[in-house]
């Protein structure tokens, strides 16, 4: 899980936690893709807007990468117009998640997300 804002990452690791998941967070894109190549994980969450290397370049570079290509990803972001959404899945993102979201939304969405990736 990645967002530079404390208060949301505070907020999702609580409620993906809570709700079975182990999460790492970090603070920027960087710290994303390098935690996502250095780790085991199952799903990246990315808020867009962060500094040095925003959620979609962290993306597409998840997307680039074969390690990675099939990775589960969704951003988190406060732009909700339709070019803005329709960026984020041209990027590769497999949701997109509007902010201010409802706790429980998050953890349904990423369960979503979760369950069509196993298949």
């Amino acid at each position: 899980m990645a967002d530079d804002d404390a208060d949301i990452r505070d907020l999702v690791a609580y409620k993906l936690t809570q709700s079975g998941h182990q999460v790492t967070v970090v603070d920027d894109g960087l710290s994303a893709l390098k935690a996502v190549r250095e780790q085991t994980v199952d799903l990246a969450l990315l808020d867009i807007r962060m500094p040095g290397m925003s959620g979609l370049d962290v993306c597409r570079e998840l997307r680039a990468a074969p390690e990675t290509e099939r990775l589960p990803v969704i951003l988190l972001t406060a732009r909700s117009q339709e070019f803005d959404v329709e960026t984020g899945f041209a990027a590769g993102a497999d949701d997109y998640i509007i902010k201010p979201f409802s706790p429980r939304e998050l953890s349904s969405r990423v369960q979503a997300v979760l369950a069509r990736a196993t298949r």
